[in-house]
C-alpha cells in the first residue's frame, strides 16, 4: 500500500512490523472496523496493541478474555451485592442505582472523552456465542443499561484490536465485521531486526548463531510445540547473561528449556536431535 493520508500507524521503536501488518492496522482505523489478529503464540499479537497505543499516543484499555467471560462483563456490571450491603447498614443513599453501575472495558472505551486503543485479547477462549453477543455493540458502538434507562454511546470509535489463537472457529457474522490479518512467522532477516530491538548491543556472531539454531529447531517436524519468538528472546537473554560462546551454542544448545516447553519435545531433543547433530559434526 502506498503512503497516503490515512497511514497513521508506522510501528514503534520497540515493535518490528511488516508492511502488510501496518497496512492492516491503518485499514482498520480508516474503516472503523475491529482488526482481528491471528498467528502462532509468541508472534506479538498482544504486543501489537501496545505498539499502536504508543505510536498513536493513545490510552490502551485491555480486556483479557477467559473461558468464563461473558459479553455483558465488557459492557457494565450492576453491583447488587454492594447495594444490598449499603441498604442493610443504612448509611448510604441507595436510591441512585447509577452509583452501583460499573462500566466494563468496552464501556470504558465507549465513555472515554478521547479515542483509545481497545484490546480484546484471546477472544477464542470464551464461549462460542461470545463473539455473536458483541455484534450489535461493535456495530453501533453503543449499549443500553436498563437499570438506569441510559444508553452509553461511544464518543470516539476506539481503535479495536482482537486477538485469537484459533482455538475455536469464530462465527461468520462476526468475521464479516472485522479486518483480518494473520501474522506470519518472521523470516530470519526480520527476526534479526526483532532481536536487535530487544538487545541492541548483542554480538552479531552470537545472534547469528542463536537464530540459526532456533530455526533448525523449528524445522523439526516431530516437535509438538515449536519455539516461538518470545521464547527466542528469553533464550538469547540467558545466553548473553552467561556470556555463552557461539561455539558452545552450536555444540550444546544450552538452556534449551527456554525454547522447548513440552516433555515429549525435550526427550526427542536429547535422544535424537543432539545425537544427529553431533554425528554431522
Amino acid at each position: 500500500m502506498k503512503q497516503n493520508s490515512f497511514d497513521q500507524f508506522k510501528g514503534s521503536a520497540d515493535y518490528v512490523t511488516s508492511e502488510s501488518l501496518r497496512d492492516a492496522v491503518n485499514l482498520s482505523i480508516v474503516l472503523g472496523r475491529p482488526l482481528l489478529i491471528r498467528g502462532e503464540p509468541g508472534t506479538g499479537k498482544t504486543q501489537l496493541a501496545h505498539s499502536i497505543a504508543r505510536s498513536l499516543q493513545k490510552k490502551l484499555i485491555t480486556w483479557n478474555i477467559k473461558s468464563t467471560t461473558k459479553a455483558q462483563d465488557g459492557l457494565y456490571v450492576y453491583d447488587t451485592v454492594q447495594r444490598l450491603n449499603d441498604s442493610r447498614f443504612g448509611d448510604k443513599d441507595i436510591s441512585d442505582i447509577s452509583h452501583y453501575i460499573k462500566k466494563g472495558k468496552l464501556g470504558q472505551a465507549f465513555a472515554s472523552p478521547e479515542q483509545v486503543v481497545l484490546l480484546i485479547d484471546e477472544i477464542d477462549k470464551a464461549d462460542v456465542e461470545f463473539p455473536n453477543d458483541l455484534l450489535n455493540e461493535l456495530d453501533e458502538m453503543s449499549f443500553y443499561i436498563p437499570e438506569t434507562n441510559e444508553t452509553v454511546s461511544a464518543i470516539h470509535r476506539p481503535v479495536t484490536i482482537i486477538t485469537s489463537n484459533a482455538e475455536k472457529e469464530l462465527p461468520d457474522a462476526f468475521l464479516r465485521r472485522c479486518i483480518f490479518h494473520y501474522i506470519e512467522f518472521p523470516t530470519p532477516q526480520l527476526m534479526e531486526e526483532i532481536v536487535h530491538v530487544h538487545f541492541p548491543d548483542v554480538k552479531n556472531k552470537l545472534m547469528d548463531t542463536a537464530i540459526k539454531v532456533f530455526y533448525s529447531l523449528r524445522d523439526v517436524d516431530e516437535f509438538r510445540k515449536k519455539p516461538s519468538t518470545s521464547e527466542l528472546i528469553d533464550w538469547i537473554k540467558a545466553l548473553i547473561a552467561c556470556d555463552a560462546s557461539p561455539e558452545n551454542v552450536t555444540r550444546e544448545i544450552p538452556f534449551v528449556g527456554a525454547l522447548l516447553k513440552k516433555e515429549i519435545d525435550y526427550d526427542y531433543f536429547i535422544n535424537n536431535y543432539l545425537a544427529r547433530n553431533s554425528q554431522r559434526r
